[in-house]
């Protein structure tokens, strides 16, 4: 008898969804009209310059790894309103969560639900592994070297670009090895903190046998003096399901609450 394909059509929407979302969770996807605005605003308008002469491959390696070390070193916490969308590509919502994120260093991250909306199934099979597993990576219980270091990714510089207020240098990133986990396409690095600003890119390897294509935009923002994300866009073309999308906004942040916290009380008691 030949074989059969007994993977049910719920299973291959969570297959789905969970292959995709590592896009938006590793390096580092919505109304028609609402969803191609969001696409028109991660849109680099301002032309690619020649790279300064006295930057080296080697310098931005050092100097990236140096930021992360120090965010690593100082980033005590955060909290931030996240919103969740899978959307299709005329605009219908097919689901949506928002809730808050918060975070506490160095392995902790936890999610409250405040609104749903939309499909309870694609939320169930899509939004709610993607979320437990950015929590359970956080707590060391998945681990994946994704960062982009000399020992995931070969960099060639392209030049300098300005992306909204911050003025990058432009590499090109190039994994060492096939890795879904890992991806090819373009870093933007800010000139100043040597803080990534925005990556594109596709995965390294493909994902699964059901997802054709994908491509995903994050791009980050300056909070005090910690770079953040910001939005995350992940297109994917699903063999039998065509293009879908996958949208996650991070707002309202407060950073390291606690040492403010901390302070307020020691100023209070030296009173």
């Amino acid at each position: 008898m030949r074989g059969r394909n007994t993977t049910t059509p719920n299973t291959k929407i969570k297959l789905f969804f969970v292959d995709a979302a590592f896009l938006a969770m590793t390096t580092f996807a919505v109304n028609a009209n609402a969803q191609f605005s969001q696409q028109d605003q991660l849109e680099l308008k301002a032309p690619l310059e020649p790279l300064r002469r006295s930057i080296t491959v080697i310098q931005i390696f050092d100097e990236l790894l140096a930021h992360n070390a120090l965010r690593s070193a100082t980033l005590l916490d955060y909290t931030a309103l996240r919103t969740y969308q899978v959307v299709d590509l005329k605009g219908k919502v097919h689901a949506e969560e928002v809730g808050r994120m918060e975070y506490r260093a160095p392995d902790q991250k936890t999610f409250v639900v405040t609104s749903e909306k939309g499909s309870g199934l694609v939320r169930r099979l899509a939004l709610s592994p993607l979320i437990a597993s950015e929590i359970q990576t956080t707590a060391g219980k998945e681990h994946h070297d994704s960062a982009i270091s000399p020992a995931n990714y070969t960099l060639d510089p392209l030049g300098e670009q300005q992306v909204g207020p911050y003025h990058c240098f432009v590499v090109r990133a190039t994994p060492k090895r096939k890795d879904k986990y890992l991806f090819e396409g373009k870093v933007w690095i800010d000139v100043e903190d040597y803080a990534v600003v925005r990556i594109e890119g596709r995965p390294a390897k493909k994902l699964s046998f059901w997802i054709e294509r994908a491509d995903f935009v994050r791009q980050y923002q300056k909070i005090d003096s910690f770079w953040l994300p910001q939005k995350d866009m992940t297109f994917v073309q699903v063999r039998l399901y065509g293009k879908k999308a996958l949208t996650i906004d991070h707002q309202n942040y407060t950073v390291n609450r606690s040492v403010a916290s901390t302070g307020a009380l020691e100023r209070t008691q030296s009173y």
